[in-house]
């Protein structure tokens, strides 16, 4: 899900809120609410860079959540890597403390469960604020990865830890079914998070849109990152329009 954009993803920029199960009274009385999608994207980006060659990706996800604020649930993609295929597993808490100002924390566990010969999953904490007034809404948050097998150095191939610093505004237009949004990201690691570039930073951003029917919504959005060109083509960061069509539950 890369819970940042996340990943344009799932926590991502293709993201849909889902509607809770509810086939009774008794059911929507429940303290549990189970909300999953399933989608399609024209391109899978983890913040700015293609994780499938820049071809079509299927993706889904569930979560569960209680109504204390804890909730745990997992997200998967297809990729042209290790193996194949990213499964996200995640749980955390989120609270409300303040009117209009909501709290998330919690822990990502990537995994790539045929790794493709190599190190590829690691753990990575993140904490977000949202803030919402009327139909616009702002998230900001912070991921971090501390150093692990996963994270190699493109300097010296040791461990490295990688920080991810990310906003992500957006405003529904009244009396329609259309969202805009936008997302700007900024990566440090001397790992591949970082962009690979001499300087080991880079930042990702996007704006775009999407359009709501009953429980299917249709995106658009530009991504592109500041990736040196001779780079950015090469590891698929580049700017490129890219749809998706995902289907709430």
């Amino acid at each position: 899900m890369r819970k940042s954009i996340l990943g344009l993803s799932a926590l991502s920029l293709f993201a849909v809120s889902a509607p809770a199960l509810a086939q009774d009274d008794a059911a929507s009385a429940s303290p549990i609410t189970i909300s999953g999608s399933v989608g399609l994207v024209s391109d899978y980006r983890f913040r700015g860079f293609a994780q499938s060659s820049e071809n079509a990706a299927i993706q889904g996800g569930i979560t569960v959540s209680h109504d204390s604020g804890f909730y745990a649930g997992t997200w998967g993609s297809s990729v042209t890597f290790a193996g194949g295929a990213e499964v996200d597993l995640f749980a955390g808490y989120s609270k409300e403390i303040a009117p209009g100002v909501t709290a998330d924390v919690g822990l990502l566990y990537y995994l790539y469960p045929k790794h493709g010969g190599g190190d590829t999953d690691f753990f990575e904490p993140y904490a977000n604020l949202t803030g919402a007034i009327g139909p616009a809404t702002l998230k900001v948050g912070v991921n971090y990865a501390w150093a692990q097998d996963a994270l190699v150095s493109l300097k010296d191939g040791s461990k490295a830890s990688a920080l991810y610093l990310h906003a992500e505004p957006s405003i529904g237009i009244p009396n329609t079914p259309f969202t805009l949004d936008g997302h700007i990201g900024y990566a440090v690691s001397d790992a591949f998070p970082g962009g690979g570039g001499n300087d080991h930073h880079v930042w990702d951003y996007s704006i775009g849109g999407s359009v709501a029917y009953r429980n299917l919504s249709f995106g658009i959005h530009y991504v592109d990152t500041d990736e040196a060109r001779v780079r950015a083509n090469a590891a698929g960061s580049d700017g490129a329009v890219i749809f998706s069509l995902t289907a709430s539950f």
